[in-house]
């Protein structure tokens, strides 16, 4: 019982884990609107919707987000190009 419990933790070290929510987002390079919302954009960039509303808010992260009717809109583009995805 032991073992597998190790097992278990070493491949969630390796970055294993089970994607049981990858049904709700469709791979980034199928993505084809102009702006993701903050949860999209954490969700492909792999970060917490908190950090990416902290990069608006200090202005200090490596994109920018537009606002649109108060809500914040990451562009698609700068995501693809942020983890190598090709346009």
């Amino acid at each position: 019982m032991q073992t597998t419990t190790i097992s278990s933790i070493e491949t969630m070290h390796e970055g294993n884990f089970p994607q049981k929510f990858t049904a709700k987002y469709l791979p980034l390079k199928d993505v084809t609107k102009p702006n993701l919302t903050t949860a999209e954009a954490a969700y492909y960039l792999n970060r917490r919707p908190q950090t990416l509303r902290c990069w608006a808010c200090l202005e200090n992260g490596p994109l920018r987000p537009t606002r649109i009717g108060g809500l914040l809109a990451w562009s698609t583009a700068t995501v693809k190009a942020l983890t190598g995805v090709a346009l």
